[in-house]
C-alpha cells in the first residue's frame, strides 16, 4: 500500500486538483495589476483595523486596474454571529468600499472564483489535503485531544518548545498500513501537514512594508482539516489564495510569525506564494503607554461608532490615508478639492510601527473634509444622521431653504467655514441661527474687550440707527464698521491700535465682536455678514434689543 491508496482511502469521492486548476484560470490582468482581498470571519463587528485593511487593499488593486475581492472566512462556525456576513457587507458599503467580486449578502456573491465562503468550498480543501497525502506531505493524526494535551504537559515540564513536531508528533512515522488499518477500524482522526523543516535553520523573507526578515524554519506538523472536515486558517488561505490569483496579501503584522509555515505550506504544495504586506495595527495611547485599540475597552475601534458620531466616512478614510502613508497630508494640502482615489498609495511607504490613533486629528481632517462639501451636502448628511439619531435637530431642519442659507454661509470660497466636525454638532454650531432655541436658551453675552455696558448699548444704537443698511455689499458694510469705530474713539484700523496701543481703548475687531455677540450669542462664528444678510433688518434690531435688555 502506497500514499495514493491512502489517500483513496480517506478521500475516496473528491475530484482530482487538475479540475480546480482548470476551473479556475490564471487571472487575465495586465502586468503589475494586484489582485488583493480582505477576508473577515464574521463573528462580530468590524474593527476600525480591518477597515483599515480593506482600504488599502482596495486602493492598491484599483490604482494598478487589478481585482478587490472580499471572502468570507467562516470556518470557525462556532464562533459566527446571526447576519455577520451582512454586517461586514454593509460596513464596507457605508464607507464606499465594494469589492469587485465576493460575498455581496449571506447567500449571494459575484465573481467567477468563488464560492467565496469558505464553509462551502469544504470539497476544494479535501482535493489539495488528498493531493498533499499523495505525495507523502499530510497525513491522518489519530492522537485525541487528551493526547495533544499530554505531549504539551511533558513539554512544558521538559521546558522545550510546545507543539506537534519532531519527537512529539505521534502518528508522523507510522506505517502507510498502520495508519489505513486505524481508519478502516474507525478510529477518529484530523489530516496534517508534513513539515520538513528544522528549528535550527532559518529563513529570510522580504515583507513589502517590513522589509527583510529572518525567521527559524517551521517544524510544526500544523493540522490542515480538522475533525469536522473544515480545514484550518492557514491551510484554507493557502488553497484560496492561489486559486483566486492573490498577488499581495495584506493583512495585521500579528501574521508575521506565520510566514514561515504559509511561505512552507505554498512551496510544499507547489504554488507560487504571494506577496506578504504586513502592515501595523491602529494604536492607542493609554496613559502613556501604547497598546492595540480594543474590542471591549475602546468604543472607536468599532466602524459603528463613526456613524453614530456622525463623522463622514470620507473623513475617516482621509485619515486612514493619512496613517498609511505619511506623504498623503501634503498631497492633500496641494491637492484641495481632488478625489483620494487620485492619491497614490505606496505600501513599501507604509509604517513599520503601529500608528497611534489619534480622535483631534480624526476631527480635524474631518472639518476639512466637511468644508468642502456644498451647502446641499452638508444638508442632506446632516439629515440623514439627524433622523437617525436627533429628532430635535431633524425638527430643525424642516425648512430646507432657510437650512441651506445657514449652511452656505462661508461656504465654496477660498477659505470655507470649518465649525463642523460631525453631524452631532450641528445643532450646536447653528442652533443661534433660529430664533425659538437662541430665546429659549439663557444667553450668556460674554463681551470681550468692551465690556461697560453704556458703551455696548452705544455702539449697538449707533450701528442700528445711523449705519445699518441691508443693501450694502460686503466692503461698504466693513466700512461703516470702521467709521462707526472711529466715531466712538477706537481706532478703525487694527495697526493703528498696534501702533498707538495708548491712544485707544481698542479697534474695529473689538466693535465687531460686540455687534457679533449681541447677534448670536457667541464670540466665535462664521463670516457676520452673511448671518447678518440671512436674518434681516427686523430679526437684526430685536436680537440687539434683547442684549441691552440683559445688560
Amino acid at each position: 500500500m502506497d500514499y495514493k491508496d491512502l489517500a483513496d482511502l480517506i478521500f475516496p469521492d473528491v475530484k482530482p486538483i487538475e479540475y480546480y486548476e482548470e476551473k479556475y484560470p490564471r487571472r487575465n490582468l495586465k502586468e503589475g495589476a494586484i489582485v488583493t482581498r480582505f477576508a473577515p470571519s464574521p463573528t462580530g463587528f468590524v474593527h476600525i483595523g480591518g477597515l483599515y485593511q480593506a482600504l488599502v487593499a482596495r486602493k492598491v488593486a484599483t490604482q494598478t486596474e487589478g481585482v478587490f475581492f472580499l471572502r468570507i472566512e467562516d470556518t470557525d462556525q462556532k464562533r459566527e454571529i446571526e447576519n455577520g456576513i451582512t454586517d461586514i457587507v454593509n460596513s464596507l458599503k457605508d464607507f464606499g468600499i465594494e469589492a469587485d467580486e465576493g460575498m455581496i449578502s449571506e447567500t449571494e456573491e459575484k465573481g467567477n472564483y468563488g464560492p467565496y465562503k469558505q464553509s462551502l468550498r469544504g470539497e476544494i480543501y479535501k482535493s489539495y489535503a488528498k493531493h498533499m497525502i499523495e505525495m507523502g506531505k499530510a497525513y491522518p493524526c489519530f492522537c485525541t485531544p487528551e493526547e495533544v494535551d499530554e505531549i504539551r504537559k511533558k513539554q512544558e515540564a521538559a521546558k522545550v518548545r510546545p507543539g506537534y513536531y519532531g519527537v512529539w508528533a505521534k502518528c508522523r512515522n507510522l506505517t502507510v498500513e498502520e495508519m489505513a488499518e486505524k481508519i478502516k477500524a474507525g478510529e477518529k482522526y484530523i489530516i496534517r501537514f508534513k513539515s520538513p523543516g528544522r528549528e535550527d535553520r532559518k529563513i529570510k523573507h522580504h515583507d513589502v512594508v517590513k522589509g527583510n526578515v529572518t525567521f527559524p524554519e517551521n517544524d510544526q506538523d500544523i493540522v490542515i482539516i480538522k475533525a469536522d472536515g473544515l480545514p484550518t486558517y492557514h491551510f484554507a488561505h493557502i488553497v484560496d489564495d492561489h486559486l483566486m490569483g492573490t498577488t499581495h496579501v495584506i493583512r495585521s503584522d500579528e501574521w508575521l510569525s506565520s510566514v514561515p509555515l504559509h511561505l512552507q505550506l505554498f512551496h510544499e504544495i507547489g504554488f507560487k506564494a504571494p506577496k506578504y504586506v504586513h502592515i501595523s495595527p491602529i494604536m492607542k495611547n493609554d496613559n502613556g503607554n501604547k497598546r492595540k485599540l480594543s474590542k471591549r475597552k475602546d468604543p472607536e475601534a468599532a466602524v459603528s461608532y463613526y456613524a453614530e458620531q456622525g463623522i463622514p466616512a470620507e473623513a475617516v478614510k482621509e485619515y486612514l490615508l493619512n496613517i498609511a502613508n505619511s506623504t498623503f497630508e501634503n498631497w492633500r494640502r496641494q491637492n484641495q478639492t481632488e478625489d483620494i482615489e487620485k492619491f497614490d498609495l505606496q505600501l513599501n511607504k507604509m509604517s513599520v510601527s503601529g500608528a497611534l490613533f489619534d480622535m483631534v486629528k480624526l476631527l480635524d481632517v474631518s472639518k476639512s473634509v466637511i468644508s468642502r462639501f456644498s451647502a446641499e451636502k452638508v444638508y442632506n448628511e446632516s439629515l440623514k444622521w439627524a433622523s437617525k439619531y436627533d429628532e430635535e435637530l431633524a425638527d430643525m431642519l424642516k425648512d430646507k431653504e432657510y437650512a441651506l442659507k445657514v449652511f452656505g454661509i462661508e461656504r465654496g470660497n477660498k477659505k470655507p467655514r470649518k465649525d463642523i466636525a460631525k453631524w452631532s454638532d450641528v445643532k450646536n454650531e447653528i442652533s443661534y441661527m433660529y430664533d425659538d432655541k437662541f430665546y429659549n436658551k439663557n444667553i450668556k453675552y460674554e463681551y470681550q474687550k468692551i465690556s461697560n455696558s453704556d458703551k455696548i448699548k452705544l455702539i449697538l444704537d449707533e450701528y442700528i440707527n445711523n449705519y445699518f443698511d441691508e443693501n450694502d455689499d460686503k466692503q461698504t458694510w466693513f466700512d461703516k464698521i470702521k467709521d462707526l469705530s472711529g466715531k466712538l474713539g477706537y481706532a478703525s484700523e487694527v495697526k493703528e491700535f498696534k501702533a498707538n496701543p495708548d491712544k485707544y481703548e481698542a479697534h474695529v475687531g473689538d466693535v465687531s465682536t460686540v455687534l457679533r455677540i449681541a447677534l448670536t450669542g457667541r464670540s466665535n462664528t462664521p463670516d457676520m455678514y452673511e448671518i447678518m444678510e440671512i436674518m434681516g433688518s427686523k430679526r437684526i434690531k430685536e436680537r440687539f434689543e434683547n442684549a441691552k435688555n440683559a445688560l
